[in-house]
C-alpha cells in the first residue's frame, strides 16, 4: 500500500491525453526509444537498403542487342561482360589506382601524424588541426579545378620548373607511357595527385588517433632495452599505429575508388568504374550493366572492411 502511495506521489495520475501519453512513455522507455529509431532506420531500410537491392537485381537483366531494351530474365551475362578486355581494364586501372593512392598517402601521413601525436601540443596541435581540416571546409569542385589550373601545361607548376630548369625532366616524365600524356592535368599522374591531396585528411586524422593512444612508456622501455629506433619502429610503433593506417585506409580506398569527379575533370581519356558507370547509365542506356559495374566495389568494399574489422581497425575510428 505504502508503495502505490509513493508511486503516485512520484508521478501522479494526470487527466489530459498529453499527459497520459507523457507518464506512459516515462513508464516504458523502450517505446520511446523505439519512437525514435523507427523513422531513420525506415529511411536506412527502404531508402538505402532498398536501393542497393534493385541495383543488385538490375545487374541480373540484360540488354537486348537488338532493340536495345531491358530484357527482364535472370542471368549472368552482364557479370561476364565484366570480363570482356575493355570493362575488365577499367576494374583494374580503378583498383589499381585507388591501392596507389592509399598506399602514397599513409607513407605522407604517418610522419605528420606522428609529429602530431607526440610533439604537438597547445596552439601547435590547434593549427595542425586547422592544416588538416581547412582543405575540407572548401568546395570539392573548386580544389579540383584549382588543381587542373596547377597542372596545366601553362599552369604555375611549369612556370616554376621553367624558372628551375627542370622543365626537361617534367617532359621526360610525361613522355613515359601509361602514367604519361600531353600535360598532368590529362594524365594519370595529375588524377594520382589529386587523389592524394584531396582524400590526405581522411589518412591523417585516423592514424594520429591511433598514435595518441600508443603509450609513451612502451616506446622509453624498447629504448632503455637497447632496441634501435628502426626496431621501435617496426616491432613496436608500427603494429600499434596499424589499427589507425588501415581504418584511414577504409577512407582513402573506398573514396577512389567509387569517385568520378577527379578522372573526368583531370586525367585521360581512359576510364575508372565510376566514370563507366556514369556513361553506361547515362549514355549508353545499358542500366544492366551500369549496375554490375557498381556491385564490383561494393564486393571489394566488402572484403576490404572484413578484412579490416579483423585487424582492428573500427577500433580507431
Amino acid at each position: 500500500m505504502s508503495a502505490i502511495v509513493e508511486q503516485r506521489s512520484i508521478l501522479p495520475d494526470r487527466g489530459s491525453l498529453t499527459s497520459r501519453v507523457s507518464d506512459f512513455l516515462w513508464k516504458h522507455p523502450y517505446v520511446l526509444l523505439t519512437i525514435l529509431l523507427a523513422p531513420p532506420l525506415l529511411w536506412l531500410g527502404i531508402i538505402y537498403l532498398g536501393s542497393l537491392f534493385a541495383l543488385l537485381l538490375q545487374s541480373f537483366f540484360s540488354i537486348d542487342d537488338y532493340s536495345g531494351l531491358i530484357n527482364y530474365e535472370f542471368t549472368l551475362a552482364t557479370y561476364r561482360q565484366l570480363l570482356n578486355e575493355a570493362n575488365f581494364d577499367i576494374i583494374v586501372r580503378t583498383v589499381s589506382m585507388a591501392a596507389i593512392v592509399t598506399l602514397v598517402s599513409a607513407v605522407i601521413a604517418f610522419p605528420i601524424a606522428y609529429y602530431a601525436a607526440r610533439y604537438a601540443r597547445g596552439k601547435w596541435k590547434v593549427f595542425f588541426y586547422l592544416g588538416v581540416m581547412l582543405p575540407l571546409w572548401s568546395s570539392y569542385l573548386v580544389k579540383i579545378y584549382a588543381w587542373k589550373l596547377i597542372l596545366a601545361k601553362e599552369g604555375i607548376l611549369t612556370w616554376l620548373l621553367t624558372k628551375l630548369n627542370l622543365l626537361w625532366l617534367l617532359d621526360a616524365w610525361l613522355s613515359l607511357p601509361v602514367i604519361g600524356g600531353n600535360s598532368l592535368s590529362v594524365s594519370y599522374t595529375g588524377t594520382f595527385i589529386v587523389f592524394v591531396y584531396v582524400w590526405m585528411p581522411f589518412m591523417i586524422l585516423p592514424i594520429q588517433a591511433a598514435l595518441e593512444r600508443v603509450p609513451t612508456n612502451l616506446i622509453e622501455a624498447s629504448s632503455d632495452l637497447g632496441a634501435t629506433p628502426q626496431q621501435t619502429f617496426r616491432h613496436v610503433l608500427f603494429p600499434l599505429a596499424l589499427p589507425g593506417i588501415v581504418a584511414g585506409s577504409i577512407f582513402t580506398f573506398s573514396l577512389t575508388l567509387g569517385d568520378y569527379i577527379i578522372p573526368q575533370i583531370i586525367g585521360s581519356s581512359r576510364l575508372f568504374i565510376g566514370q563507366a558507370v556514369y556513361a553506361q547509365q547515362g549514355t549508353a542506356g545499358n542500366i544492366p550493366l551500369a549496375a554490375a559495374f557498381t556491385v564490383v566495389p561494393i564486393v571489394i568494399m566488402g572484403l576490404y572492411l572484413w578484412g579490416a574489422r579483423r585487424m582492428g581497425a573500427f577500433d580507431a575510428l
